[in-house]
């Protein structure tokens, strides 16, 4: 796969702090959100990489390997077991590498590992298996909620968990599940995207979650308890008097799973829509004409 330089993907430099990350993160993931652009096929696949490049440079133990290896930072482990095996190889008495060696052939060796296709000093080539691309749809609930799945992969059933907070059109990877190596060389890996269906009621952006909740003009008027339907429940509100249309109400901790992070949510915004009354009585309707005239 064709490397990818992640600082660059989220706009930052390599001394960027964790802070930093977060916010050039938040900010580039709004701006491309399958959900506020929804035609455009390189906001989807932008959308993806900035993902990636949080997942990667979020993570101190992945951004130290990314830093230090760069394009074959995934492999950082069998990069160090190659590298430890070359050196034995050229001085079984372990003494001090030989400097001799030429890059060209330690690169040869490395690309044999994972890959390539060079020189392998006598021996057969290893060679990385194909990584694997699969795709899995799932309703607002679903991603909302930390649960797991069984995927079939090669003929074999794989138990996957799936984070809470998982967004639309994120990439995941599993190491290890994709296409066998051949000749002892590691397996590819299998990447997942995730595809995640509307909902009829809800909105969803980032870690907020937006509704629109009908309000009858009575209670509107004079105020009284409304029963509100959140993804972790019922919720009783108060409404005030002489709420008007459109009134926005934020309720903090009811949005959205944030991401691999249980417990933690955005907020929930509702907008109120004032019902007008429909089918009035002629008494009704008087009042209504004696309330005008008033």
């Amino acid at each position: 796969m064709e490397f990818v330089d992640y600082y660059k993907v989220l706009g930052i430099g390599k001394t960027a702090t964790p802070k930093e990350i977060k916010a050039a993160y938040r900010k580039l993931a709004r701006k491309f959100h399958p959900d506020l652009n929804p035609n455009d096929k390189d906001a989807k696949k932008n959308f993806q990489q900035i993902n990636e490049a949080n997942e990667v440079l979020s993570d101190p133990e992945k951004r130290k390997k990314f830093d230090q290896h760069g394009k074959d930072w995934q492999h950082a482990e069998e990069y160090e077991k190659a590298n430890q095996y070359n050196q034995q190889s050229q001085n079984p008495r372990g003494g001090r590498y030989s400097s001799t060696q030429s890059e060209g052939d330690f690169s040869d060796f490395f690309e044999s590992m994972f890959g390539g296709g060079g020189r392998s000093s006598g021996r057969q080539a290893k060679y990385r298996g194909e990584d694997y691309t699969t795709e899995i749809h799932l309703n607002l609930m679903d991603a909302y909620i930390t649960h797991k799945q069984t995927l079939t992969v090669n003929g074999k059933n794989i138990r996957i968990t799936i984070p809470c907070g998982i967004e639309n059109g994120q990439t995941i990877k599993i190491p290890g599940h994709g296409g066998q190596g051949l000749n002892g060389g590691p397996n590819g890996d299998l990447y997942i995207s995730f595809s995640i269906s509307n909902h009829p009621n809800i909105k969803r952006l980032g870690n907020d979650l937006f509704t629109i909740v009908d309000l009858d003009l009575y209670t509107a008027v004079l105020g009284g308890e409304i029963t509100v339907e959140t993804l972790s429940g019922k919720v009783k509100l108060k409404v005030k008097p002489e709420t008007q249309n459109g009134t926005k109400v934020k309720l903090k901790g009811k949005g959205f799973s944030v991401y691999k992070k249980e417990g933690e949510f955005g907020d929930l915004q509702l907008t109120y829509n004032i019902k007008i009354p429909t089918n009035l009585t002629d008494r009704q309707k008087a009042l209504f004409a004696e309330l005008s005239k008033m």
